[in-house]
């Protein structure tokens, strides 16, 4: 008679499981809330989506690179860049050397990783000339066969048509939901939820940042202490003139036509108007007679050709823009079916911008599910006569 065997004391593994294996191009406050967002959903992540993942690089321009198969030690890589340590303390110097650049660094995820689908995770700053490193960036690890989520407006603003086409024959997703307007859907909303529907043009508000100081600025405060503050929050960029002379919003402008509208537009070819030539009693003046400046991005198409402008405007009481305070932001989108949508988020920052992180992850694991249920389905062929 044979023994009778123990239950198990191991889970049952979910035969539904993904388990994801990611590299992060960018360690600063984006990609290091995006981490601890990662491990505060982990549970809810591998509940309700039956997804896991592990870290299994992280390569910066300040902080070094360190890979690890077996996955990161994520707390211990936050710890280490925030007190402005090297992350090659967490390499594992048996696998093979620190990669030098970046294009090895995605070169060596491709083989750590097995047979684990990949996601390339891009959060570097923004190059408002060219778009690049970021442009490369995604290039090479969608060559690579990586998926890829990026908070980084530039490859949407300057090579958003070929990224797209190369993403799509290589059988990855690249998509970008961060890039604009924090955690606010408004790409999945347009993609997931408007069949059929056609985005005329719009208007927003697209900067936390900016809209912040025009609120001090309408209390009587100063607008260089508001953008330190925006500054000592991690949310200003580190570049203070992108915020204030309107290139961010003409970064976010452009990705937005160029996603939704099908537009070519580059920030370059965005009419710009920053905040430099307001003062501060012009805008408490307007406050006073119950009106607001706000930097609004506006594109429209006219004859074929879109076009698009980022200026102060001076707006009534009743404009759904004009109620924005702090670092709240909002688009209004002009549709040729439903007419205007609102879309407003009445607060804006890291946590919001790295949430756009976590839907992108959360949108490849759903297509992945779409993917097997097509696979799945057994279609009949008619039979000869």
């Amino acid at each position: 008679m044979l023994p009778r065997t123990a239950p198990s004391l191991m889970p049952e593994r979910d035969p539904k499981l993904v388990s994801l294996d990611l590299a992060l191009i960018g360690f600063g406050n984006v990609g290091r809330r995006f981490v601890k967002l990662l491990e505060e959903q982990r549970k809810a992540l591998l509940r309700d989506h039956h997804l896991d993942y592990r870290v299994i690089g992280i390569t910066t321009s300040r902080h070094g690179t360190a890979m690890r198969r077996q996955g990161l030690d994520l707390r211990s890589a936050i710890r280490l860049v925030e007190s402005g340590g090297k992350l090659g303390m967490l390499h594992d110097a048996k696998a093979e050397p620190v990669p030098t650049d970046t294009q090895l660094f995605i070169e060596r995820f491709a083989d750590l990783s097995d047979d684990n689908p990949r996601v390339v995770i891009e959060t570097t700053t923004l190059d408002v000339s060219t778009g690049e490193p970021a442009i490369g960036h995604v290039r090479t690890a969608i060559n690579s066969g990586a998926h890829v989520i990026t908070t980084n407006k530039g490859p949407a603003a300057f090579a958003y048509h070929a990224l797209r086409d190369e993403a799509k024959a290589a059988g990855v997703s690249f998509l970008l939901e961060g890039t604009v307007l924090d955690g606010i859907p408004t790409l999945n909303l347009v993609r997931e939820t408007l069949p059929t529907v056609r985005i005329t043009g719009f208007r927003g508000v697209l900067n936390s940042t900016t809209n912040h100081i025009l609120t001090v600025m309408e209390q009587g405060g100063s607008a260089a202490e508001a953008l330190a503050e925006m500054q000592a929050q991690g949310i200003a960029e580190a570049d203070a003139s992108l915020d204030v002379e309107g290139w961010d919003t003409a970064a976010k402008t452009a990705a937005l036509a160029n996603v939704l509208m099908d537009a070519r537009l580059t920030p370059r070819l965005i009419a710009r108007t920053g905040l430099l030539e307001l003062t501060e009693s012009t805008v408490r003046e307007a406050f006073l007679h119950g009106r607001r400046f706000k930097l609004v991005a506006s594109v429209a198409r006219r004859e074929g050709l879109v076009s698009g402008t980022v200026a102060p405007a001076e707006l009534d009481a009743n404009d759904p823009l004009a109620h924005l305070d702090g670092q709240a932001n909002a688009v209004v989108l002009m549709t040729d079916l439903l007419g205007e949508i609102v879309i407003t988020q009445r607060e804006g920052g890291l946590t919001q911008t790295a949430f756009g992180l976590l839907t992108d992850l959360v949108t490849i694991r759903r297509r992945m599910s779409k993917l097997n249920q097509l696979n799945s389905i057994d279609i009949p062929t008619r039979r000869a006569k």
